[in-house]
């Protein structure tokens, strides 16, 4: 199995992270580490590549045009978010394998919580009796991915109101409080990151808590 390396990361901005992800994606060598991130994002509209790149704002919400797949959705605190930064190659994967991956580990957390939750092949992401609970979006270059996965624990669902939520409009979204779950996303963290390494073939963690790769680039902000 390949190693991996972790990186929790706490509460950031996005624009910070999103861009740390591009530079060790351009990077890294055969010899690279994979890594995965795991953190919460301040609050944040994110669109991607087939989404409205004009947009700035939402209420009082910034939005940042970004180059992964899919449309616009929102991140915020409450919100677990797992990037994996894998050379995709090495692993043995392609991309319909990670997205089945990211989906499945998932639906083995839920199940960990009593929940049944489901993937639909036509709308990347997983739903429980008809409401996403989990957003996917990824980017691979070079045969090797960045951004991910992003759980809805206990943040505010407010904000997805405002938007057609990966363009789909009236998509109800959901998150594991509604669902009878009391976890914080911690306390979530634990059982997705065992999901994640079991379905992408990882071992052998080595864990950092404290920057991101390149954390000069923390001082980043949108324009």
């Amino acid at each position: 199995m390949n190693t991996v390396r972790l990186r929790w990361l706490g509460r950031r901005p996005y624009l910070p992270v999103w861009r740390a992800m591009q530079r060790f994606t351009a990077a890294r060598t055969r010899e690279t580490e994979d890594e995965i991130w795991l953190l919460e994002h301040e609050p944040v509209y994110t669109v991607g590549v087939r989404g409205d790149r004009a947009l700035r704002r939402i209420g009082y919400i910034p939005v940042i045009a970004t180059d992964r797949g899919g449309l616009i959705t929102y991140h915020g605190p409450g919100q677990l978010i797992a990037y994996p930064l894998l050379d995709l190659a090495r692993s043995g994967l392609s991309v319909r394998d990670l997205v089945t991956a990211l989906e499945t580990a998932t639906i083995d957390v839920l199940r960990q919580y009593g929940i049944a939750g489901h993937a639909r092949r036509d709308a990347p992401g997983v739903y429980v009796d008809g409401a996403k609970i989990a957003s996917l979006g990824i980017r691979v270059r070079r045969f090797c991915s960045y951004h991910g996965l992003a759980l809805n624990v206990d943040l505010d669902l407010a904000p997805f109101q405002r938007i057609d939520p990966c363009g789909y409009r009236g998509l109800a979204m959901t998150r594991l409080a509604d669902l009878g779950v009391g976890a914080g996303v911690h306390e979530a963290a634990v059982p997705l990151l065992a999901a994640l390494l079991e379905r992408l073939g990882l071992a052998s963690v080595s864990t950092r808590l404290d920057n991101l790769p390149d954390e000069d680039i923390r001082h980043d902000r949108p324009a």
